[in-house]
């Protein structure tokens, strides 16, 4: 399981955008009008955006927080040193439980079957081992101070006993947030604008103009803010 974790490791910042695009796959629904009635297109929009929002939400405030400074090297699992700090001190890897639920999210926001019950769990068994292979690392690279660490606190399950102080008691930099998440937020906002407007035509009263309009403009409005960050950090205006 290390070695397969180690082999996804060096692609894992493809497998996102990878496995977001299996969203368009065509798939027997999870809500329909037979068991849901005539608005059951809300139930995906509503549930899905909560769950997938939530995921950016846990995303943003690690980040913002205590960020991982090096998490990899020459595509090999790598660490400075170990981050137990901001929302590490509640759940080892909370930007992977994010990423979970962005993707999930997504899925039931969709509406896809095959999305929520066959890509996710594969989605899941390759985080799996790519955690697998980073306790490794970390166990051989930290030995009792990582182990210690892994009886406190849990590798998936998020424990939100003092997350009040956690939050308080740190420094949430935005501008790292942004920085460092301008690529998946254009990619996730875009794709999520496109599954609203493609999936259901009942918010644009099945406006065929009016939808490509907003999709246009939604594109072009995120491709905007993706530029803006960008630039931001290329000319170092801004740094994390």
């Amino acid at each position: 399981m290390v070695q397969i974790g180690n082999f996804f490791f060096k692609y894992r910042n493809w497998l996102f955008i990878v496995l977001y695009l299996l969203i368009f796959i065509p798939s027997p629904e999870l809500f329909s009008e037979k068991n849901f009635g005539p608005k059951y297109y809300w139930y995906p929009i509503i549930l899905g955006l909560f769950i997938t929002i939530l995921g950016q939400l846990i995303r943003g405030i690690t980040i913002g927080l205590a960020y991982i400074v090096r998490g990899g090297k020459d595509k090999k699992v790598y660490a400075d040193g170990l981050v137990t700090q901001g929302i590490f001190n509640h759940v080892r890897n909370p930007l992977y439980v994010g990423n979970i639920l962005m993707l999930l999210g997504v899925g039931i926001l969709a509406n896809s079957m095959i999305y929520t019950f066959v890509i996710m769990p594969l989605f899941m068994f390759i985080y799996q081992t790519i955690v697998l292979a980073e306790e490794n690392f970390l166990r051989q690279k930290f030995g009792q101070q990582f182990d210690d660490y892994t009886k406190r606190v849990n590798r998936w399950i998020p424990n939100l006993s003092g997350i009040g102080e956690t939050l308080s008691s740190m420094e949430f930099k935005w501008k790292r947030w942004l920085i460092k998440e301008y690529n998946t937020q254009f990619v996730w906002l875009s794709g999520i604008a496109l599954i609203l407007l493609f999936k259901y035509p009942q918010l644009t009263h099945y406006d065929e103009n009016l939808r490509n309009k907003l999709a246009i403009g939604s594109v072009l409005l995120f491709g905007c803010y993706y530029l803006f960050v960008r630039y931001m950090k290329k000319s170092k205006k801004w740094t994390d």
